[in-house]
């Protein structure tokens, strides 16, 4: 079905001003409102704080009936039900952490026709007592939130998304939105097919969130360096840091903690009780770090999220920028920071050999690892590489690491044979095989311990890479496996010849080497030198107010027992801030002060403002 025209605006930009308090639609944000408003279905890609929940909050307002949301974060819905309350939004939630009188009083809502929005759980259309709740009332539209989880070849399946396509089978005529922030070509077609969208007119936005600086740093001491990050750049700040394992997750929180910085630890081994208590004081409480696994970020809403670091490379391009899209919801300037060394290349490599599954699933496993490898290793732009791993073109950002501290490329492919004859040799005439560190210690002359017992220094090339470092063979290793040329195998990640090895040593092969900038330049000196950091600095007379603003803010979310967002985001409070409005209809003209929070909050905003 075709987009509706423009006798559908007039509603959708009245919503959008009175009750969620802003003057114009961002990008495709109209197209998709009025499309929907009209009855038709609707694939969305648009990326993490682009503003996806607004396509279809305001249908939901326009239609009549009740818009049902799927969605997998059942530990969210009770804010995301929140923070449509503090607009006056009748919404309201089933899922399985309910009590029975509680549920009883939100189907009643339901069926009475009292709910603009119905937020379910996707495990829960698989009850027939679901099913008939829905049967009995009146469904204005389905929308499909992180749709991405249809795709068994993507980065968060689940599989109760499979049988979503029964929605449209079981109510024909209601329209369906399907949301999702990441999806290569492939994925966006497997949701398609998999929902029964493929008749649905599909809205592509850009990916691209310039207010990101992606940097990916050479790993060293992973700990220590997040520290000097979070000292220099993001003192104070809510930020969110990736490990790999629960045991890392816990040792880096314990770290951070020990060193001054608020810490929580998050993942799936901890009890219910402490995650549920750990996640909602991160979103309730300013400054927070979660130092988590991936099972933590989905839907998380935080807008002021100023940083998201990996000390583990992630596995694959739509994770990892899934992930650091939880960074800058607000526009403001934020980082993505990653660092990634040699042994998270063995690691991933290893697990991919002992994963589940058949050739073809490791074969895709291994496909998203080295896309995530290129990002890593490019001389290039990270935002160009980025995008176009999602199908499209952009020219230089100027805001990633190799934008502004350029790294050298250089001919490695001499080193490269040094280090293959190394492996070649141990392999073909001593028939050893060994890891990095001593195939290293051989090509640097050391004669250590290991070294000496099995008489390596009586290698023909035994000191033959002298001329580079330790770290810098490093580099070498890590690119060779990063490019195929070498491989690892076993439990104890010792390095193997491949076919792209014979090409190289036999000089038919040239290989390009990454070398890092001997100093990097700065996050905060970037920011300075792009004038971003005037987006977030405010004027002298203003800052004093805007702490005031959070103060009030930070006590009116704690009264209330809601996430300190829903009361207002950091941007508005920054333009009440700098504005400084003395009534409430100039406060009416702030973006992000809608009609519902003006009367409930205005003249409280005006105190906190006018308080000496």
């Amino acid at each position: 079905m075709d987009s509706v025209g423009v006798e559908t605006a007039g509603p959708a930009i009245e919503v959008l001003r009175r009750v969620f308090g802003y003057d114009t639609f961002r990008g495709s944000q109209q197209e998709i409102i009025e499309h929907v408003i009209g009855g038709g279905d609707a694939l969305v890609l648009m990326p993490t704080g682009g503003g996806k929940s607004l396509c279809y909050q305001i249908p939901a307002l326009v239609r009549e009936g009740t818009a049902v949301v799927i969605s997998p974060l059942i530990a969210l819905m009770q804010d995301q039900v929140d923070a449509l309350t503090a607009l006056g939004v009748r919404a309201g939630f089933v899922n399985s952490t309910l009590d029975f009188d509680s549920r009883r009083a939100a189907e009643a809502a339901f069926v009475g026709g009292e709910l603009d929005l119905l937020y379910l759980a996707p495990e829960a259309l698989a009850s027939p007592q679901t099913m008939r709740l829905l049967e009995r009332g009146r469904i204005g539209l389905f929308a499909i939130d992180e749709a991405h989880c249809v795709s068994q070849w993507g980065h968060d399946f689940r599989p109760d998304y499979l049988n979503l396509s029964m929605l449209h089978e079981r109510w024909p005529d209601v329209p369906r939105i399907a949301l999702t922030a990441t999806a290569t070509a492939a994925t966006h077609k497997e949701i398609a097919t998999r929902l029964g969208l493929t008749e649905a007119r599909h809205f592509v936005s850009s990916f691209d969130r310039p207010n990101i600086q992606y940097r990916i740093v050479p790993k060293q001491e992973p700990r220590r360096q997040l520290l000097e990050l979070l000292r220099t750049e993001h003192r104070g700040d809510a930020g969110i840091v990736y490990c790999l394992s629960r045991s890392s997750v816990e040792k880096t929180a314990e770290f951070l903690k020990d060193n001054g910085v608020p810490a929580l630890p998050y993942h799936a081994g901890l009890d219910a009780q402490v995650r549920a208590h750990n996640q909602a004081r991160f979103l309730r409480e300013d400054g927070l770090v979660m130092v988590a696994t991936i099972a933590f970020g989905m839907g998380i809403d935080k807008p002021d999220v100023r940083f998201v670091a990996h000390l583990d490379l992630p596995k694959s391009v739509e994770g990892y920028y899934q992930e650091t899209g939880r960074a800058g919801r607000d526009g403001l300037p934020s980082n993505a920071w990653l660092a990634y060394g040699l042994q998270d290349v063995v690691q991933q490599r290893k697990m991919i050999d002992q994963s589940e599954g058949d050739a073809a699933h490791r074969r895709n496993l291994g496909r998203h690892l080295d896309a995530m490898l290129a990002l890593c290793e490019t001389v290039e732009c990270r935002r160009v590489q980025l995008l176009a791993y999602f199908g499209q073109q952009s020219g230089p950002c100027g805001n990633c690491d190799t934008c502004l501290s350029p790294p050298e490329s250089w001919d490695g492919t001499v080193a490269a044979q040094k280090l293959l004859s190394t492996v070649f040799r141990l392999q073909k005439e001593r028939n050893q095989k060994f890891g990095a560190g001593q195939c290293i210690d051989i090509l640097l002359g050391k004669k250590t311990d290991k070294v000496v017992q099995w008489h390596h220094d009586e290698l023909t090339v035994f000191g033959i890479g002298a001329d580079l470092r330790e770290a810098e063979w490093r580099a070498v290793v890590r690119q060779l496996l990063a490019q195929g040329l070498l491989a690892v195998e076993g439990d104890y990640g010792t390095l193997v010849l491949t076919d792209g090895s014979a090409e190289v040593l036999g000089r038919r092969r040239q290989v390009m080497l990454r070398r890092e900038p001997e100093r990097p330049v700065s996050a905060a000196k970037v920011l300075k030198q792009r004038g971003a950091a005037a987006a977030a600095d405010l004027p002298a007379q203003a800052a004093p107010m805007f702490e005031r603003l959070r103060a009030w803010r930070s006590a009116t979310a704690k009264e209330q027992g809601v996430p300190a967002y829903v009361i207002f985001h950091d941007a508005t409070l920054r333009q009440i801030a700098t504005q400084a409005p003395t009534t409430l209809a100039q406060l009416s003209t702030i973006s992000g002060v809608g009609e519902n929070k003006l009367a409930k909050f205005g003249q409280q905003v005006l105190d906190a403002l006018g308080e000496p």
